[in-house]
């Protein structure tokens, strides 16, 4: 799936700058922060309250402008427009990053239209205030009438965003599903989706949408207000388990809603059991307390078990609660790591994408460069 990039939904990873700060459960176990500390002697030097961010290097920058040169070379290999997250060390609308540095960012991003940008945020509701504060700066500026990013960025805030810049929040939990999403859906843009990863628990994403807003948001893909759902669980060190019944009820949402969904992996908790005839992953269920007491000791085998909400239970005392208060039936989990635990979701691959508008024009323009119709 990625050309320069692991992450299972782009193409390529572009990092303005790097350091964030944690804002929420999901950031519990940053990798990106590991990442700071591991090249910063062990402290990470770009994370937290009042720590500076690190602007990256003019090569870095420049790759964006590489990229979109490379654009038709690219869609005549995989037929379509190149995707690229920005920014996978950072967070886009972070208000510890200088004005001046996400100006140049907008710039950038309006020099590059051959590319999608994916621009995801754990601070959505930080997005209008950036894009406002950024146009203020231009303003102020003695070149701000010659300057091309001025109309640009105005017509973004009135409404008509730019078609190759793909929103994102991040959702881990449901409390953050009824605070972000309806932000998510009034920030202007043609493109909207969630990246729920790592998914912490089991969330009803489209009860927080009013008919107001499926019918006001504007999307280019579809009616639907959200375009496209991301899932995955947790990996590395101290990694939280994603109950099962979690992705299913979100793959079985999207497919209800006609939004395209994918899953990216279950990260490091999955199941050590496969059916012995078709050898496919398979989650062992206690159904019952009794159960429990006749099959706990060769079915755990060094896993966990988890309650029908997800809680994870060790004492036997836990397990005679969970029957009173309607916990079971209980999954077992076993800790198999991320290469292992795989990304196949009751045995499928899910990597379903919106198509945009840009994607059929470009579709279109290589049909008549053909010779097609």
């Amino acid at each position: 799936m990625s050309d320069n990039s692991n992450i299972e939904w782009c193409d390529h990873t572009w990092n303005p700058w790097e350091g964030c700060q944690k804002v929420g459960p999901g950031c519990d176990h940053c990798y990106a922060e590991t990442r700071n500390a591991r090249f910063a002697g062990g402290r990470a030097v770009n994370w937290g309250p009042g720590a500076p961010r690190r602007r990256t290097s003019q090569t870095n920058w420049r790759k964006m402008f590489r990229w979109n040169a490379a654009h038709a070379a690219f869609a005549s290999v995989h037929g379509r427009r190149q995707r690229v997250f920005c920014a996978s060390l950072a967070d886009v609308f972070d208000n510890a990053v200088p004005i001046a540095w996400f100006i140049d960012m907008l710039d950038v991003w309006r020099q590059t239209p051959n590319l999608d940008k994916l621009v995801l945020s754990k601070r959505i509701g930080n997005a209008s205030k950036r894009l406002g504060e950024a146009f203020n700066a231009l303003m102020e500026r003695d070149d701000c009438a010659d300057n091309p990013l001025v109309p640009w960025l105005a017509t973004w805030i009135a409404g008509n965003a730019p078609a190759d810049i793909w929103l994102g929040a991040t959702i881990v939990n449901q409390a953050e599903a009824d605070r972000d999403i309806p932000t998510l859906l009034r920030t202007p843009a043609k493109t909207r989706f969630l990246s729920m990863e790592p998914l912490l628990g089991h969330v009803d994403v489209f009860s927080t949408l009013t008919g107001d807003i499926l019918h006001t948001s504007g999307n280019d893909y579809a009616p639907s207000s959200l375009d496209w759902v991301i899932v995955g669980g947790e990996s590395g060190t101290g990694a939280r388990p994603m109950h099962p019944a979690w992705p299913r009820a979100l793959r079985d949402q999207c497919a209800a809603s006609g939004v395209p969904f994918i899953f990216k992996q279950w990260g490091h908790w999955h199941t050590g059991v496969a059916d012995g005839s078709t050898g496919q992953a398979v989650f062992q269920e206690f159904a019952s307390f009794q159960q429990w007491v006749n099959k706990a000791k060769t079915w755990i085998a060094g896993g966990i078990c988890l309650d029908r909400h997800g809680q994870q239970l060790e004492r036997g005392d836990e397990f005679m609660r969970a029957r009173d208060e309607g916990g079971f039936p209980v999954t077992v989990m076993h800790g198999v790591g991320k290469k292992a635990a795989g990304r196949l979701l009751d045995g499928a691959v899910h990597d379903a994408f919106p198509v945009t508008s840009l994607d059929v024009a470009a579709a279109c323009e290589r049909a008549l460069a053909r010779g097609g119709v």
